[in-house]
């Protein structure tokens, strides 16, 4: 069971908004919030590939884009 993979898809509002909470999760202090060091790898993985997909990090625009994809995720009441 180790070895196997699990695939994750997120669309890409999805992936900006995890993203830039995932970055401020880390930025903060992990170890209070996450209280097992066995989870920090796989967020600090997720991340990572979050990092690698997503052109929107580097754009100057890029909190007004979190802010929009987080209106577009939020429910509707």
């Amino acid at each position: 069971m180790g070895g196997s993979q699990v695939t994750i898809k997120l669309t890409n509002d999805e992936a900006l908004v995890l993203s830039h909470w995932l970055e401020e999760l880390q930025m903060t202090e992990l170890s209070r919030v996450v209280d097992d060091p066995a989870v920090w790898a796989p967020i600090h993985r997720i991340a990572g590939t979050l990092d690698k997909e997503l052109p929107e990090l580097f754009a100057s625009d890029y909190h007004q884009q979190v802010e929009a994809a987080r209106r577009r995720l939020r429910p509707k009441d």
